[in-house]
């Protein structure tokens, strides 16, 4: 049987390619967001590439939203096999500058929108010990950078929600698999419709990636039992250099990610944001990155390939080691 599969901020970026991802190994993908243009320019996508695509326009700061969502699924795909949160929303600015209502709508995409799909996967799974949920991360998670507060708050509360929920279902002996990708930099629309307050036009901090090679990756993450996936050499270098001298990224960030974050060019004041409505129009999978941005990560690949690195690594031990005997004799 194909499987049945969710993916929040499905209309457009990361979310977008995921369902690619998953409709190209025939997958029944049912796609929630808001923006209606984006979510049939994206069942037409899954369908191109092999897929059935049930379009549930929703939002998912909404908790009843998310729940009535997870039944019409179910209703019509059948049960839901793989739940991937995605949806997400961003202010860049300083923190100053930000308004309640603002930080509110972010956090309120960003985190209580996973918190809430979490919920409705959850309330299906679990009575039949089995599926799997896949958190969509960020390095951010790990290390916060400047302008953009909401959006690494609500990540780091994705980890930290996470983390404890996966206690509680190792406790309960559940088969429910769970787990977090750790994005980095991508090539996304998100950047072009993010709320800014910033001179110039935001941009992803380097190195940029596209969204398919995060898409790839939670797809890996959905099908192996991984407790988080670190996507790219880039979030790697991040989460490692953070635990072991914070202090000193918080120095190199708040003299490098102010810039780092902004193209040379300026922001037009009337430009469409997506804080609180969706733009008009579709908006794909990428942005205006692609020609900075990477279609693949060596470092991912090893990453899902380590079984095969360690017995590689294990036959070139061991042919070392006869030649050194071999040597002797």
């Amino acid at each position: 049987m194909p499987e049945v599969v969710v993916v929040t901020g499905a209309s457009a970026g990361v979310g977008r390619a995921i369902a690619q991802a998953f409709a190209r190994r025939g997958a029944r993908v049912a796609l929630l967001a808001r923006g209606r243009e984006g979510l049939a320019g994206a069942r037409k996508e899954v369908e191109a590439a092999g897929g059935r695509a049930l379009v549930v326009p929703t939002d998912v700061a909404d908790a009843d939203q998310v729940e009535a969502a997870a039944g019409a699924v179910e209703e019509e795909l059948g049960p839901i096999d793989v739940w991937i949160n995605s949806a997400m929303a961003s202010v860049f600015s300083p923190f100053k500058e930000v308004t309640p209502e603002e930080f509110k709508r972010a956090t309120e995409v960003t985190y209580l929108g996973t918190v809430y799909g979490t919920m409705a996967a959850l309330k299906r799974m679990l009575p039949r010990d089995r599926g799997s949920i896949v958190q969509v991360g960020s390095a951010l998670s790990y290390r916060a950078i400047p302008l953009q507060a909401a959006y690494c708050g609500a990540k780091h509360g994705v980890r930290g929600f996470t983390d404890s929920l996966r206690t509680e279902l190792l406790h309960e002996g559940s088969n429910v698999h769970l787990t977090m990708a750790q994005l980095p930099g991508l090539n996304t629309p998100q950047f072009g419709w993010s709320r800014t307050r910033l001179p110039r036009h935001p941009q992803p901090v380097e190195p940029i990636y596209q969204p398919e090679v995060a898409a790839e990756a939670i797809y890996w993450a959905a099908h192996n039992k991984r407790r988080e996936v670190y996507v790219g050499t880039s979030s790697v270098i991040t989460i490692l250099g953070n635990k072991i001298a914070p202090w000193l990224g918080d120095r190199y960030l708040a003299r490098t990610a102010y810039d780092g974050q902004q193209t040379e060019e300026p922001v037009d004041p009337d430009r469409p944001d997506n804080l609180f409505d969706p733009v008009p129009e579709d908006h794909g999978s990428h942005g205006i990155f692609d020609s900075q941005a990477h279609a693949r990560s060596p470092q991912l690949w090893a990453t899902t390939h380590r079984g095969w690195l360690a017995l590689a690594g294990a036959g070139v031990a061991s042919a070392a080691c006869a030649a050194l005997f071999r040597r002797r004799i």
